[in-house]
């Protein structure tokens, strides 16, 4: 009995889970999850790395091994005597060597620390598609809970006019209305017919691109659970949040800015690699080397491992090259590299500008819409009161159907701003703490 009580509330727990709709947050993590932009920045990440463990195996030696076989048939030279001979004979040759760089002018010095910087840029890269994905399921997000209000507003206003319908028509028949006015309430229902059914058109479109932004499928069905449009996250210093700007390091937490300025160190590190190339390079080598051969037909070749311990041979190496002159390909690839960095630094500054620029207007837009949403709180309640007071009058015969309508639309129109507002509030605010470098997703 207890066990099937537990089953039943796991059950009940389960429906509750699934009955409960997508909030925003799980909306953005989905569509980081499944968005094909992070997918390839992660691929991307992942050629990174492995371009920086082929940078730190360039500190490496190289080790080399090789076989060879070889049939002599004719005029050959015997390996024993080194004179020529025109018996067949069968030649095994085996060699090992390795190879290490001591200097190279830095070269893979600067080509460890541009992968290094390289790997960083493409962890920059991957967090901005993985923002970038999640500000546009944002988007999406309030253009679904937009129309959605709208639909609510268009379905009341439905109500409204089918219930003065009725009333108009009850007016009519004790002569306290004429057949125009039933006929303008009339219109004013068709009216509110269409703009219902329009509202579930815009609805439907908007549904289908948030489905589309987050990579959800299609045909699938989607219950969206619209989260509060004011105070939506907490802020890490207080209630009051203070613009990024005031921060000296605040614009440095962006992964955009993050990853222009990785772009500049790989930039400098190239050029400072493509330098190198001037300078003379000197490695070592070693290694070691055995032969067995035997003449065909005869039976008075040594044994296999005799010969391999008695025709071993080492050797040791040391190689310098100095570069003296190349066409002047080392100095054309120095002055591209030394450009291409100074092309990654005005990119920086550029990128930082705009982030900067891109973070003012967020807060700017965010106080203004704040300030919007006092004031247009104020005119709903004042045209809420305008629609009583002209529908109490339409009732009693001293004003029109026109006014009424003029009225009715004038409130729906306040209402429409007023959810637009709230709505705009979220969007800005979320900006602004992501310009913030707060965490607008979580993982």
């Amino acid at each position: 009995m207890r066990l099937t009580s537990i089953y039943l509330l796991l059950l009940l727990y389960c429906c509750r889970s699934v009955a409960q709709g997508w909030t925003l947050q799980r909306c953005m993590c989905y569509a980081v999850e499944h968005n094909h932009e992070v997918r390839q920045a992660e691929l991307e990440l992942d050629s990174y790395r492995a371009a920086k463990t082929g940078a730190v195996g360039r500190f490496l030696p190289s080790v080399e091994a090789g076989v060879g076989v070889q049939y002599n048939f004719g005029r050959a030279i015997d390996p024993e005597t080194n004179g020529y001979t025109n018996v067949s004979t069968f030649y095994n040759g085996y060699s090992l060597s390795a190879s290490l760089p001591v200097f190279d002018g830095f070269s893979r010095l600067h080509a460890l620390r541009a992968a290094r910087a390289s790997e960083l840029m493409g962890q920059s890269a991957l967090r901005q598609r993985q923002n970038r994905a999640a500000l546009d399921v944002m988007q999406a997000y309030t253009n679904v809970a937009y129309y959605e209000g709208m639909v609510r507003m268009a379905g009341d206003r439905v109500q409204e006019t089918s219930l003065l319908l009725r009333q108009t028509h009850l007016l009519e028949e004790v002569g306290r209305k004429s057949a125009a006015d039933v006929a303008q309430i009339e219109s004013q229902q068709a009216e509110a017919d269409y703009e219902l059914t329009r509202q579930k058109n815009l609805f439907s479109s908007a549904m289908l691109e948030l489905k589309k932004a987050m990579g959800y499928p299609l045909n699938d069905s989607l219950s969206l659970d619209f989260i509060p449009t004011v105070g939506t996250f907490q802020s890490h210093g207080g209630n009051v949040l203070v613009p990024r700007w005031e921060y000296s390091t605040g614009l440095d937490l962006s992964p955009e800015l993050q990853q222009a300025r990785h772009r500049m160190t790989v930039s400098r590190h190239e050029w400072h690699q493509a330098r190198a190339a001037l300078f003379p390079s000197l490695s070592l080598s070693a290694g070691l080397n055995t032969t067995y051969h035997k003449q065909l037909h005869t039976e008075t070749a040594a044994s296999f491992r005799s010969q391999l311990a008695g025709n071993m041979g080492q050797y040791i190496g040391v190689s310098l090259s100095i570069p003296l002159f190349n066409r002047l390909q080392t100095l054309s690839g120095i002055r591209k590299a030394k450009n291409n960095y100074k092309i990654a630094c005005e990119e920086y500054q550029q990128q930082r500008l705009e982030l900067e620029k891109l973070s003012r207007e967020a807060w700017q837009d965010w106080q203004g819409y704040l300030k919007q949403t006092e004031q247009m709180i104020h005119k709903v309640d004042a045209d809420s009161l305008a629609y009583q007071l002209a529908r109490r009058q339409f009732e009693e015969g001293l004003s029109t159907a026109i006014d009424l309508h003029a009225t009715s639309s004038q409130l729906l129109r306040s209402k429409a701003t007023l959810l637009q507002c709230r709505l705009m509030v979220m969007v800005k605010e979320i900006l602004v703490r992501y310009y913030n470098g707060e965490q607008i997703w979580t993982e």
